[in-house]
């Protein structure tokens, strides 16, 4: 979808590609390597994630300022594509100035915005306790089934990157309650508003 927010000319993906369904890591990146050729240069990815850190509470939104690799696939693996890099930089994935003006925002609208590092697994399956506990020991914040590969893509073409996780859950272990994708999307339909916000304020100052 293509379209103006906050003023500024934006394209907008609904969806995304998940390894997890069946599809490459390639693939799975692939809507990056298209906002990039038709213009966009800076890229703002959601996801709904699990909470491991225990301050973090469902409802929760998360800048991203580091991530881990579990999914162990790389979209940039084969031929080197125009305009790619062989050997991106990874020492900041995401944007520091990016993650400075999210944060501006959010105190100006009154939006409580932790930050952390995410863990992308492949999924489908939701972690176990002892997966858990291993990947908080490794420092991950929180944990989901996506972002990494499209991350990836967007450093190799250059492009600045903002991602904010919604914590949809607590990760299991950290509750007696057992989780369903209902639980999740019913999560994220409440955070929606305060995300919605975020990233208008956002796009209104780059």
């Amino acid at each position: 979808m293509a379209g103006r927010l906050a003023g500024r000319r934006v394209l907008a993906l609904a969806g995304r590609f998940h390894m997890y369904e069946g599809h490459d890591a390639a693939l799975a990146a692939f809507p990056t390597r298209v906002l990039h050729a038709l213009g966009a240069r800076t890229l703002i990815v959601s996801n709904a994630a699990g909470g491991i850190r225990p301050t973090l509470r469902p409802g929760d939104l998360m800048i991203i300022r580091d991530h881990i690799n579990f999914m162990f696939r790389n979209p940039l693996i084969g031929p080197v594509a125009d305009g790619e890099t062989r050997f991106p930089d990874m020492s900041s994935p995401y944007d520091a100035g990016l993650c400075a003006l999210a944060r501006d925002i959010a105190l100006g609208e009154g939006i409580i915005l932790a930050h952390g590092i995410y863990c992308g697994l492949l999924g489908p399956t939701y972690e176990t306790p002892a997966e858990v506990r291993m990947l908080s020991l490794m420092g991950a914040d929180a944990v989901g089934m996506s972002t990494v590969p499209e991350v990836i893509m967007a450093r190799a073409l250059g492009m600045r990157v903002l991602g904010v996780s919604c914590v949809t859950n607590m990760a299991c272990g950290l509750s007696t309650e057992p989780i369903t994708h209902a639980e999740v999307i019913e999560t994220t339909a409440r955070a929606a508003a305060k995300f919605e916000r975020l990233v208008s304020g956002v796009v209104s100052r780059l």
